[in-house]
């Protein structure tokens, strides 16, 4: 099993930037991909971003594209996304996941360990 612990969350001005952490633990960080996913008020648990194992590929939704970035130290057991021009859209809980599948993968479904979310709020 993998545990995770999301940390980074805070108000942000709208245009601001702020970086999310998620430290892991249990079992062997580098055979993962890690994602981040996100929940709005009453919207469903929403991909943003992840990375591969080795941090060659990274795959992104096409709102966040440009604005954030992922990325992992594996020799810390912890990824990171950086967020910048942030907007009031961006007001979330953020999760990460992990998930042992063999290419990046963008369904809720696929990651099996989740944390337990960080608030990020962008006010306008």
């Amino acid at each position: 099993q993998v545990q995770l612990v999301e940390s980074g969350g805070d108000l942000v001005q709208a245009g601001g930037s702020l970086r999310l952490s998620c430290a892991a633990s249990g079992r062997t960080f580098s055979a993962y991909n890690m994602a981040w996913f996100r929940q709005g008020p009453g919207k469903e648990r929403e991909f943003v971003a992840a990375v591969s194992r080795n941090s060659r590929n990274t795959y992104y939704a096409d709102s966040v594209k440009g604005r954030f970035t992922i990325s992992r130290d594996n020799a810390k057991s912890t990824v990171y996304l950086q967020m910048s021009s942030l907007k009031p859209g961006d007001t979330a809980v953020y999760y990460c996941a992990a998930d042992n599948g063999l290419i990046l993968r963008v369904g809720v479904t696929f990651y099996a360990y989740w944390g337990h979310g960080t608030q990020v709020t962008v006010s306008s």
